[in-house]
């Protein structure tokens, strides 16, 4: 607990720095320029990154049915909620996994066959999005790095992605030559020093690499959930790149129609450029990098596009994400009280 409520005072002060840099010069101007936005704007603005979550529950309910015939849409909700609150509080997104490998065993599903329902929605998932950005990139990138050494930050966040990317499907193809270079990690590790326990280290390594294999080759006799899973993660993608058009147009900002691709592309390079940011929820970064990035589309209201578009994507969802993890923690522990107490019995009965 402790540390989650380092991370959230760390998000905060990011946070806060962040708006106070992008904001400082014309904040008079952000604030009335959102003052003024109709009150159905606000509410569709504010709603459209609870949209983007609730969608991805459709993954989850899609590769859930596979495990559980009983898995409801409403588990995969919970389950993307669940996701987004905890990868948004740890460090590079490092506990949404486990809160919902967590949350899975409580739905019903099993602890090997959620680490495998996992690792499917993060292989369709970061391919996906490779390939949709990739397009973006060969579309839009030539023109906007001309304009500032900025998108050579971005450059680099795409390659990072791609090696993801290319990593995953080398170990699917060639678990052995992974088995083999973990090994050679190992080694390298007592050598220098470099890690506690390195034995132990090359053998989780070990572990994930045939447990990665294997649901490789599970998922890939399975195409007609790949392409429904990859259908809604376009959907997905969609949503969140294209929400700062909406925003922008709520706002009274004129942007021509055929100025929906290059937002979607600029949104798109943001998000590749929060690979470089390990702290949770990647906060600070993503709002300078944003206001860069917009700044000359957009002009004097870019900083009320990024405060909206932050709050919408991260901020009201880690918030409801947070409570949804509290009631559905508190539902699911009372459930299994109960259905202990039924399974043993209140005890002998006393005449």
């Amino acid at each position: 607990m402790k540390k989650y409520l380092m991370n959230f005072v760390l998000i905060l002060g990011l946070t806060g720095f962040a708006l106070w840099l992008a904001l400082k010069d014309n904040y008079q101007v952000v604030l009335d320029a959102i003052s003024k936005m109709s009150p159905i704007s606000l509410f569709v603005v504010l709603c459209w990154g609870i949209l983007y979550t609730v969608v991805w529950g459709l993954v989850y309910l899609i590769m859930g049915k596979k495990y559980n015939h009983k898995y409801t849409f409403t588990n995969g909700i919970v389950c993307a909620f669940v996701g987004t609150f905890m990868s948004g509080i740890t460090p590079s997104s490092t506990g949404g996994q486990f809160a919902q490998a967590y949350i899975l065993k409580k739905q019903g599903i099993k602890v090997s066959d959620g680490a495998s329902l996992l690792w499917a929605d993060f292989i369709i998932y970061q391919t996906t999005m490779m390939i949709y950005v990739t397009i973006l990139f060969l579309l839009k990138f030539a023109y906007y790095s001309k304009q500032s050494s900025w998108f050579n930050m971005i450059l680099l966040g795409y390659v990072v992605n791609a090696v993801v990317v290319v990593a995953l499907y080398t170990m699917a193809l060639f678990p052995n030559f992974m088995l083999k270079l973990t090994a050679w990690a190992g080694k390298i590790m007592k050598k220098i020093k470099f890690i506690k326990n390195p034995d132990q280290k090359v053998a989780s390594w070990n572990l994930q690499v045939q447990s990665f294999t294997k649901e490789i080759k599970v998922l890939s006799s399975d195409k007609r959930r790949i392409i429904l899973c990859s259908l809604v993660n376009v959907v997905r993608l969609t949503l969140l790149y294209s929400l700062p058009f909406i925003v922008a147009r709520a706002l009274g900002i004129n942007l021509a129609p055929e100025k929906m691709l290059d937002v979607v592309a600029l949104s798109s390079f943001v998000l590749m450029a929060n690979s470089f940011i390990p702290v949770p929820g990647a906060s600070g970064g993503t709002e300078v990098v944003f206001s860069l990035m917009f700044q000359s589309m957009m002009g004097t209201l870019t900083g009320a596009v990024m405060v909206l578009w932050r709050f919408s994507t991260y901020h009201i969802i880690i918030l409801i994400g947070g409570i949804i993890f509290t009631v559905a923690q508190s539902y699911y522990d009372k459930r299994d009280s109960a259905s202990k107490k039924s399974t043993i019995g209140l005890g002998p009965t006393i005449n």
